[in-house]
């Protein structure tokens, strides 16, 4: 006899109300073999998360944390797209979440653990107002938080958006799809119980008072979300395993320290990138052929010994390396290429400079090169974006790459990868809000930033050297848009910080954050946080907005210089657009049986038409004489006849009591015999012939529709005009 057993038997559950939404937290039933597993609701919206250790990989000196968040179609009961009907590589928005989940979890992981963990999120359920990104980020360190991993967290991931009511503006946590259409901000947090450590923000030009705002908001709802995560890991936490950790040995640290640290610290001032990582690459390698060569003359035992010795100097070299850049930089206020904590280095650009592109531009900030273009196209250029949420088109679309020689190395060459991803995205979404309205400006644009020289900062060059390119495109953008990191550093027992302007690659590398911020002089458009430190108090975001703000102000001033506003007209190279409104009872007319008329319209003007459901009408030519014919068919074709009102038609049909005349495709008139010239006309053919193209007036309409026409009067009314 089969034993019929609950499926919720061991189900562990905790819930808390969030943004007038219970926040579900479950565990104990689904994916019982992962290390942990965790289910996640929030309102119709339901994720997994699912963590995974297993021992480090001999010879690895990295800790190989790899997240994953992938969007199960039938989770909005929709289809895949495309032939296979099955999921694919992940998209865009499923590799910037990854990229959210993982940033304000990797520092939280102890120093030399280098055990290998895998993070799998699966979105089971979206209700298509409630997005699951954040909820991704909350569930992932929930999994983490009950799973034997030493991670010191845990966090929690909240959005915070800002609308505008009569009462007022308001901020509202974890807004709803539809709310976020209404505000003025999309901000990302996550936070532990000493900070926030992940910032992700794209902003209409907010002042820094908002933004803290938002933030502040936002962390006071992320310390609820962490007492729910506690609770539940109080019910059902496993005891941490801290594996081995894979750091050099005392003697060894001391040892190098001993040898280089004096002949490193000259090498680190060396103010050429080049000649700096040279020296320091030569001293390096001296150390270690000279103190830790591997012992071939010996047993395997000796060997062994001597390699394990050799790995570890080379890591203690690394770690005295870092110690050194930070002491320079804190205590002495001595950055690596000679500058002042808050001095920019020296920028350079230059646009139009690309004979066929519609807008281009060069920005150097330093030995940091951003090559940007810009296309416009029309409404078929739009990108389509076919998720969980319903189906949308992008007008605006920023693609970052970063080739290897931009950093002087080889490399294998591929498409791009998260990093390239995520630094376009947040180059776009700093752009975003200085573009024209659509209805101002109804181009399809697409920028590409190609960095042709990289040492810090790529991201916030293309924000540069994009906005200049649009401006050179002729783009009427309402502001100048500018880029800034910030870096932090702080001593041994993380006292006496520092924020340094304009970070370079090896301050990115050995520094405590790079926190990115982009605006116009009127305010923030956006931020994105990398931290490597525990976390950041909102007096230290204050501190370094501040410092931010006076940085890109400075930048602005120097981008200004080069192209001071967009240019009076696009490039000629680009297409002309018109837009125009007809009924949209009149669509189908314009599109005719089978799509005929609209394509022979399209191919007798050499224009592209797009037509929207809501009677938006888009014409998209090389020259306006054949934009303008087709712009008069169409209002031809798709307007009201009105009496009164004169056309160019064409003889279609004639009988001997007048000529029919087509006023559009599919719209014909008559003309009455009387009414084809003034005085008496025996026949038709003696004024007219089959094909003629003639001037008509309406004269009347009749209750079924039909058009009566007048050639007579526009005749006399002509000759009026002739003799005044």
């Amino acid at each position: 006899m089969t034993n019929h057993i609950s499926p919720d038997q061991g189900l562990i559950r905790v819930e808390r109300e969030i943004g007038g939404r219970a926040l579900i937290l479950e565990t104990g039933v689904v994916g019982k073999q992962a290390g942990a597993a965790v289910i996640a609701h929030y309102g119709g919206s339901t994720v997994l998360a699912t963590v995974v250790r297993a021992a480090p990989r001999e010879g690895i000196d990295f800790f190989p944390l790899t997240v994953d968040y992938r969007e199960k179609t039938p989770a909005a009961g929709k289809f895949p797209g495309g032939f296979r009907k099955r999921e694919g590589p992940p998209g865009e928005k499923e590799i910037l979440t990854m990229r959210m989940i993982d940033r304000p979890m990797r520092p939280l992981f102890p120093d030399g653990f280098l055990d290998e963990v895998q993070v799998q999120v699966l979105v089971l359920s979206h209700d298509q107002e409630n997005d699951t990104d954040v909820l991704a980020g909350t569930a992932a360190s929930a999994a983490l938080a009950i799973s034997d991993v030493p991670f010191e967290g845990p966090t929690a991931t909240v959005r915070v958006g800002r609308i505008h009511t009569d009462d007022g503006t308001r901020y509202v946590i974890n807004p709803t799809v539809s709310q976020l259409d209404y505000s003025d901000m999309d901000v990302v947090i996550a936070g532990h119980k000493d900070g926030l450590n992940m910032i992700e923000v794209g902003a209409a030009e907010i002042d820094d008072k908002g933004v803290l705002g938002a933030l502040e908001f936002g962390y006071m709802h992320i310390k609820d979300i962490l007492g729910l995560v506690s609770e539940l890991a109080a019910k059902c936490a496993k005891p941490k395993v801290a594996g081995a950790c894979h750091l050099p040995s005392p003697e060894i640290t001391a040892k190098v320290a001993q040898i280089a640290e004096a002949d490193l610290t000259k090498a680190r001032q060396i103010k050429s990138k080049r000649e700096r990582s040279d020296a320091v690459d030569a001293l390096r390698k001296k150390v270690l052929d000279e103190n830790f060569a591997l012992n071939l003359g010996g047993n395997v035992a000796a060997y062994e010994e001597s390699k394990k010795a050799r790995t570890q100097a080379k890591e203690a070299y690394k770690r005295l390396e870092e110690k050194i850049t930070r002491l320079l930089i804190v205590r002495q206020k001595t950055r690596a290429d000679g500058r002042g904590p808050t001095q920019i280095r020296p920028i350079t650009g230059k646009v139009g400079i690309f004979a066929r592109t519609h807008g281009s531009a060069l920005f150097q900030r330093g030995e940091t090169q951003s090559l940007c273009s810009v296309t416009l196209g029309t409404g078929k250029d739009e990108q389509i974006i076919d998720g969980l949420l319903p189906e949308y088109s992008k007008k605006f679309t920023l693609h970052y790459n970063f080739p290897p020689f931009s950093t002087g190395e080889v490399k294998r060459i591929t498409g791009p990868g998260r990093r390239e991803i995520g630094h376009g995205a947040l180059a776009e979404r700093s752009l975003m809000a200085i573009l024209p309205a659509a209805d101002v400006f109804p181009y399809t644009i697409r920028v590409v930033s190609d960095i042709t020289e990289s040492n810090g900062s790529s991201s916030m060059a293309s924000v540069c050297g994009g906005c200049l390119a649009l401006m050179d495109a002729g783009v009427p953008i309402t502001a100048t848009c500018a880029g800034i990191s910030v870096g932090r550093f702080a001593d041994d027992n993380d006292q006496n910080e520092i924020f340094v302007t304009d970070i370079i690659g090896e301050e990115d590398f050995f520094g405590d954050m790079d926190f990115k911020v982009s605006g116009t002089r009127n305010g923030i458009t956006g931020i994105q946080l990398d931290l490597k430190t525990r976390g950041l108090s909102i007096r230290q975001i204050e501190t370094i907005f501040e410092q931010a703000r006076i940085g890109r102000l400075e930048i602005i001033e120097t981008m200004e210089s080069i192209i001071g506003k967009p240019r009076e007209s696009i490039s000629p190279l680009a297409p002309r657009l018109i837009t125009l409104h007809i009924d949209p009872e009149k669509i189908g007319k314009l599109i005719g049986p089978g799509g005929k008329t609209i394509r022979a319209i399209q191919e007798r003007y050499t224009v592209t038409i797009d037509v929207d459901d809501d009677g938006t009408v888009q014409l998209a030519g090389f020259n306006a004489e054949t934009i303008n014919g087709a712009r008069a068919e169409i209002e031809a074709l798709c307007e009201e006849i009105k009496v009164g009102t004169v056309y160019t038609g064409k003889v279609v049909s004639m009988k001997d009591f007048g000529a029919f005349i087509e006023l559009a495709p599919g719209t014909d008139g008559m003309c009455h015999i009387s009414e084809l010239a003034d005085g008496y006309v025996k026949s038709v053919s003696d004024v007219v012939k089959l094909g003629d193209v003639v001037k008509v007036k309406v004269i009347n309409v009749d209750e079924q529709g039909r058009i009566k026409l007048s050639r007579k009067a526009v005749l006399l009314e002509e000759a009026k005009a002739k003799k005044v």
